[in-house]
């Protein structure tokens, strides 16, 4: 059952007493954060003396963008596993689980970006085939986890008051139907609709221009894992307001953020760009 009281929100005056947080609450999955930072600084050092273009753009943005996204999403999960009144050892296969599908993922594609080619839906020869494989196994095993963390948050005990917790359901949720979208890229072979991966983007996240792009709604909906729980966490502390209403609030902000996502998913699934240059 939930509990009424609000959960220990600690005051951070900085950086590294956060970081110390996440390192309590899973070891494992701070590590695993870690390493993608290193990693990630690796690839920022490599990159500007990489003059190859894989699909139009240095083969090292694709890695660093999902090695960012990995740290994020692992720490994420550190932090929201601390609130389930679960054993040391279920808690402890999670993070391992979620770890190791993580790690795995970051070194297929940076072993993809490292050959020059790509790493998503690349079957070209047997071994792009096995790395887009084992890439998908991970995924789908991860998404697991994800789904055994929502199911927990529905029915066992946990230290959240009630607008927080919808928050957390409701960013797990909208993460999984994001990972859904994902499936969908994997179907159609192609994040891009009625135009071929690789043209015209936008800056930094390379979106297509010139037509549809399942990534938007997918990146928006994987990062409501990170915006919806702190929304809820913020709207916890209004003192003047009934639980009733601040849970009302967050129902209302997860109705306008899957609406957003799914304006984002139909313009892209009919060929349409989310800003044409």
């Amino acid at each position: 059952m939930t509990t009424q009281a609000a959960p220990p929100s600690p005051h951070f005056n900085s950086l590294g007493q956060f970081f110390r947080e996440v390192y309590r609450r899973s070891r494992v999955l701070a590590v695993t954060g870690w390493i993608h930072v290193v990693l990630l600084a690796g690839m920022l050092v490599i990159s500007p003396f990489d003059s190859r273009l894989v699909l139009g753009i240095n083969p090292w943005i694709k890695p660093i963008k999902f090695a960012i996204s990995i740290v994020i999403y692992v720490w994420t999960v550190a932090w929201l596993l601390e609130y389930l009144r679960l054993s040391s050892w279920a808690k402890k296969i999670m993070s391992w689980g979620i770890s190791i599908s993580m790690l795995t993922e970051i070194a297929c594609i940076a072993a993809q970006a490292a050959r020059g080619t790509t790493s998503h839906y690349n079957v070209s020869t047997p071994l792009d085939a096995a790395v887009f494989s084992i890439m998908g196994a991970m995924i789908a095993n991860n998404t697991v986890f994800v789904l055994v963390l929502l199911i927990f948050f529905f029915i066992r005990s946990h230290d959240v008051v009630r607008p927080y917790l919808w928050g957390i359901r409701s960013g797990l949720v909208i993460f999984l139907a994001a990972s859904a979208i994902g499936g969908v890229m994997i179907i159609h072979g192609s994040h891009s609709v009625d135009v071929k991966d690789g043209g015209p983007g936008l800056p930094i996240v390379n979106w297509s221009t010139k037509g549809g792009d399942l990534r938007a709604a997918h990146f928006l909906g994987l990062h409501a894992l990170q915006v919806l729980p702190i929304v809820g966490f913020l709207i916890s502390r209004r003192r003047s307001w009934t639980t009733s209403q601040k849970t009302a609030y967050i129902f209302a902000i997860s109705g306008v953020y899957v609406l957003v996502i799914g304006f984002l998913y139909f313009q892209a699934i009919h060929g349409l760009p989310l800003l044409r240059r």
